[in-house]
């Protein structure tokens, strides 16, 4: 090993954030124990059984190590110098499942190799990250253009073109927030807005009677108009505006009874409580929410939730895993598990803010969004105050693929985090 090598080593170990390390590590190690407690069969098997979903979940944690290390090691610039790269390898992936994907539950969103599953959905994100960060980074007046906006936001939507597709509403609604780190660089607020908007006006469509929806759009254009003037008013925009927002209410009821899927409908009506058959439709958020509120203060104990072993948590060591912290740690260990994640992410967002180089500073706030998209999603699923959309939680849900992208999502940003004392 050259002197030159040895000494970018040492500042990679001397200069990379230990505490975003140790976070990783709490939240790797915790949420390997939930899936092991979510999935310990009534014998007890040794923890490196691969055929029980712990030991499986085991091996792509020791995985992680070697990758760490690779990622580590390598020159900082090979992540910018070739973003387009594994951002043409990860949409290449994605166009591959239509041809070799195994169709699971209605949805072709896996590669199966054996008795290994890979979604490349998860591995989209990063290569997504780091082309949007390098594109942005080498613009001089970052989205002055409408085409310099339409490249931007043809990187982002690329992907979630071939992931609704699938179709995979829960991951290609990660890819949205991608706008909010666009939005920190520059990209135009009146996107966000309608963006924010169009979802408001949907979900109020749901609840609300559409002609009553759309006499307040009225009213409020009308107030709008008359209060508003600092700026140039023009009654035609204005009036364009309403007819839009207007027409796009009365669309809601008939795509919600014609475009979307039966089990899309279901998850919408059992998030507003309308004809919910808690034996069907909605039973998975119904036992959810049992067995949270059992954990009490401080839990049943590790391995003695009644709920947890009895099974009555679909899918608990995947996208329900915060059911276990609930119940058998309580609401202390729950309240831990959220503050080690707003931690997190707030760290990953302090270092970003402090980088010189833009590349750096951009992608570190892709990462920090992903992982509070992510974060945010699946606790609000679990807790009933968003639809279940299959979002795992980072770290913690069972899973290789989800396991392995966001070691490398972060380890990635760590590494050019690092890299910073060369630069300057």
């Amino acid at each position: 090993m050259s002197q030159t090598k040895q000494l970018k080593n040492q500042g990679v170990i001397t200069n990379i954030d230990w505490l975003s390390i140790l976070l990783y590590l709490a939240l790797v190690v915790f949420g390997w124990m939930n899936i092991y407690s979510a999935s310990l069969p009534l014998e007890t098997t040794s923890i490196f059984d691969l055929t029980q979903i712990y030991g499986k979940q085991l091996l792509f944690v020791g995985l992680c190590i070697p990758l760490i290390i690779v990622i580590l090691s390598l020159d900082a610039k090979v992540y910018e110098n070739y973003a387009t790269i594994y951002y043409i390898i990860g949409v290449l992936l994605l166009m591959g499942l239509f041809i070799f994907g195994k169709t699971i539950k209605g949805q072709t969103n896996w590669y199966q190799f054996g008795g290994i599953s890979l979604q490349p959905s998860e591995f989209a994100k990063i290569g997504t990250a780091l082309l949007l960060a390098k594109y942005v980074s080498e613009l001089q007046n970052p989205f002055e253009t409408f085409k310099e906006q339409l490249i931007a936001m043809g990187i982002l939507l690329l992907p979630v073109f071939f992931i609704m597709m699938q179709p995979d509403t829960g991951s290609a609604m990660i890819f949205v927030v991608f706008f909010l780190v666009l939005y920190r660089e520059g990209f135009p607020s009146w996107y966000l807005w309608t963006g924010f908007l169009a979802a408001l006006l949907f979900i109020l469509a749901l609840v609300v009677n559409p002609v009553i929806l759309i006499i307040a759009i009225l009213i409020g254009c009308i107030v709008h108009f008359i209060t508003n003037k600092n700026i140039r008013r023009n009654p035609v925009i204005y009036g364009a505006l309403a007819l839009a927002m207007s027409v796009f209410v009365f669309s809601v009821d008939y795509v919600f009874d014609n475009v979307l899927e039966p089990h899309h409908k279901d998850r919408i009506n059992v998030l507003f409580g309308e004809n919910v058959d808690m034996q069907r439709e909605g039973y998975n958020l119904n036992q959810s929410m049992i067995a949270i509120g059992s954990g009490g203060l401080t839990g049943k104990g590790f391995l003695e939730g009644t709920q947890t072993k009895g099974g009555f948590v679909p899918e608990q060591h995947t996208d329900y895993i915060f059911t276990t912290v609930g119940e058998e740690w309580g609401f202390i260990g729950a309240v831990s598990v959220v503050l080690t994640f707003v931690i997190l992410i707030l760290r990953i967002a302090f270092l970003a803010e402090r980088q010189k180089n833009t590349f750096t500073r951009i992608y570190g706030y892709g990462v920090a969004a992903i992982l509070f998209m992510h974060f945010a999603v699946n606790i609000a699923m679990i807790i009933g105050i968003f639809p279940t959309i299959g979002v795992p939680l980072p770290f913690f849900s069972y899973g290789g693929s989800s396991l392995i992208s966001f070691t490398l999502m972060l380890f990635i940003f760590l590494k050019l985090d690092a890299n910073k004392v060369n630069e300057w």
